[in-house]
């Protein structure tokens, strides 16, 4: 619902904003993102706003499966950082 896309967009970007550049780095094939905002949620992915060099865009990112509910999306969006996080130390390895 929107009420629960605002309220886990709104709990990204004020407690997790690193790990919304990230996904958008990671996932949203935007790998020189240096500010994100999550923007919206849905069962079958997410929007965010990113910021490359000044200029504002907007990457999708489609989940690997569709969302049941707030739980699943927040199991979800813990295992995609991960997932990021590995491809960030395998890079740098």
């Amino acid at each position: 619902s929107p009420e629960v896309s605002d309220r886990i967009c709104k709990h990204m970007n004020d407690d997790h904003a690193d790990a919304v550049a990230l996904y958008a780095q990671t996932f949203g094939n935007s790998p020189d993102t240096e500010e994100a905002e999550m923007v919206s949620i849905d069962p079958q992915g997410m929007n965010i706003i990113t910021k490359v060099k000044g200029e504002s865009s907007t990457v999708r990112i489609t989940f690997d499966h569709v969302l049941k509910d707030s739980e699943d999306a927040h199991y979800t969006l813990i295992d995609m950082i991960k997932k990021a996080r590995q491809s960030v130390s395998n890079l740098k390895g």
